[in-house]
């Protein structure tokens, strides 16, 4: 049986987690945009070519290459008995580029999965971390804090710092983009009836097995 998947979620949703656990059980090629990036780009690919023209600007890859990048990765031998896309699609254009390719190869995406996780705990997730600023031992305020407060396990030091990007205002800028991006394709996909809402707010294996019983069910 051949499962063609789209595994969606917000950053700190436990996305990757999830993945990993997906193609462990069901062996089908996990399909990352970066990673596809990275190999068209490494293998000189015609459209790598392309992309890593945008790429070196600093500018955002277009559609026609990214969807093109994605083709190409689709069309491969592995893909034969399904496979998982992660980062794509990420826009509506992409998302109906996406049926056009699938529709192409006579093919469907039979189940989208949402790991649903709300922006509040997602930026107490996202923005606890801190870091020794002595010998780098990162800290969680909830998940992992010193075993004595304000003090490093490994060096005892008492003086940790943030980094910018872990600051609460900097995550929540970025699930900002992030939820305006996804909020078209959710609808999208729930429109079509393939959409799979999992709560994320929850342990690792509960939210697995919700997971893994949407897909014994496929």
């Amino acid at each position: 049986m051949s499962m063609n998947l789209i595994l969606m979620g917000l950053p700190g949703a436990g996305k990757g987690t999830q993945a990993q656990m997906i193609i462990e059980d069901f062996d089908i090629p996990h399909i990352s945009t970066g990673d596809i990036f990275r190999e068209a780009i490494a293998n000189e690919t015609p459209m790598g070519i392309e992309a890593k023209k945008f790429i070196d600007q600093g500018a955002l890859v277009p559609d026609e290459v990214t969807d093109g990048i994605v083709a190409d990765r689709l069309a491969q031998k592995d893909t034969v008995n399904g496979f998982m896309l992660d980062g794509f699609p990420r826009t509506i254009d992409q998302a109906e580029a996406l049926d056009t390719m699938m529709a192409d190869m006579g093919k469907k995406i039979d189940a989208v999965i949402n790991i649903d996780v709300a922006p509040d705990v997602l930026i107490e997730r996202l923005s606890g971390r801190f870091i020794c600023r002595n010998c780098g031992a990162t800290y969680h305020k909830v998940y992992n804090q010193p075993k004595v407060a304000g003090t490093c396990d490994i060096c005892g030091s008492h003086d940790f710092y943030q980094r910018d990007d872990d600051k609460p205002e900097t995550v929540k800028n970025r699930l900002d983009v992030n939820i305006k991006m996804n909020t078209p394709l959710v609808d999208f996909y729930q429109n079509k009836g393939i959409l799979h809402m999992v709560d994320g707010d929850r342990d690792i294996n509960d939210v697995y097995q919700d997971v893994h019983q949407i897909l014994d069910q496929l």
